[in-house]
């Protein structure tokens, strides 16, 4: 069975956002810091009303932010 992982590019956006800070976006989304770190790092999948959360913070739609991959083996 093939093995996917949910990527995202929240590192990325926050940059481009003013540097804006892990603990200011999980501010703006009503999460703690440590689950921004989860999601940064691929730790952890956001429910999909977090995931819309996210994307409205940046302005950019979903598929902006997040995308469903393969793993690499």
């Amino acid at each position: 069975m093939e093995k996917h992982r949910v990527r995202n590019t929240i590192r990325k956006l926050r940059f481009q956002h003013d540097e804006m800070t892990q603990e200011q976006l999980a501010e703006k989304v009503g999460v703690t810091r440590q689950t921004i770190i989860a999601i940064e790092g691929g730790k952890y999948a956001p429910s999909l009303e977090l995931a819309f959360k996210i994307a409205l913070v940046f302005d950019v739609s979903i598929g902006e932010v997040f995308s469903y991959e393969m793993e690499d083996e």
